[in-house]
């Protein structure tokens, strides 16, 4: 009898160990993945990259074939030079009118004290007065063409500095530090605006995203350390250290691949701790936090 009620003891105490020994929360582990995408249509003509690589933002990626744009930013410059010049003679022939405004300024002036003396008649003053306006609206006429050709140089000059930068989106350049998750193109292939050419994501720091019952709630806050558990074999652990990042503002259902502290609620919240990856960690891998 005494060996059975020993033997009853030891299997609760070895039923509350191991109840002890569950962790707070359970989920896994994810990452921010970015799906790089091509910003111009063409053939890829280089393509640097290999899933697995690390690559650094601005890293060169390849490039998309840029003749058809280059030729176009070509066309319109030789379009401008061609309208610049005609400003040229725009501004001689306002310089020819200027000219001839001061010689029959200077015709005036003898004509009115011609005038004065009576050796000259009003109608002939009147002639030079007519003439003089007449050069000032010529003079008006060529400012106002040469306005236009200046905005005309001012919309060429816009649409160069967009083809210069739809040249600049055929070189391809990463926009973040990562790893290489996914490539979706090699050299040789046509890219369209839009099309996904590889997938990266930073893995130095993971997200494990878990779950935690209402009752966990009120213990846990921003910036919160926590201990990370993950597997190491069927028997051990590997234990990291993690920092409490976000916490769901609402509760949403409990999704069944993941296990809570308490089995029978049926609303959680989701909490995602950052953890620092030295290698160990893998996208989808589970792991389990301990709040302290």
């Amino acid at each position: 009898m005494k060996k059975y009620l020993l033997g009853l003891i030891v299997i609760a105490l070895v039923a509350c160990n191991s109840n002890d020994n569950r962790s707070d929360a359970y989920g896994n582990f994810e990452a921010t993945e970015i799906t790089v995408s091509s910003e111009a249509n063409g053939k890829i003509l280089e393509f640097n990259i290999n899933e697995g690589q690390k690559i650094n933002k601005g890293f060169y990626v390849g490039v998309i074939d840029t003749i058809d744009l280059v030729l176009k930013k070509k066309q319109l410059i030789n379009m401008q030079k061609a309208v610049a010049s005609k400003t040229l003679d725009l501004s001689a022939q306002i310089d020819v009118f200027l000219q001839q405004k001061k010689n029959t300024l200077i015709n005036k002036k003898r004509l009115e004290k011609l005038f004065k003396g009576g050796a000259a008649t009003q109608k002939q003053l009147d002639d030079i007065n007519g003439a003089i306006n007449l050069i000032d609206k010529k003079i008006k006429s060529v400012k106002v063409k040469t306005v236009s050709i200046n905005d005309e140089i001012a919309a060429l000059d816009k649409q160069i500095a967009q083809m210069e930068q739809a040249i600049e989106k055929c070189f391809i350049k990463n926009p973040v530090n990562g790893t290489v998750l996914s490539k979706y193109v090699n050299s040789g292939e046509i890219a369209m605006f839009g099309k996904p050419l590889y997938k990266i994501a930073n893995l130095n720091e993971m997200k494990l995203k878990v779950y935690i019952s209402g009752d966990q709630l009120p213990n846990i806050k921003l910036g919160q350390e926590v201990e990370v558990i993950i597997d190491k074999d069927k028997k051990t652990n590997y234990k990291l250290e993690g920092k409490v990042s976000w916490i769901a503002s609402s509760a949403e259902f409990t999704p069944k691949t993941i296990q809570t502290k308490k089995e029978r609620v049926n609303q959680v919240y989701a909490v995602k701790v950052i953890v620092k990856n030295d290698g160990l960690l893998k996208i989808g891998m589970p792991g389990e936090v301990n709040f302290k």
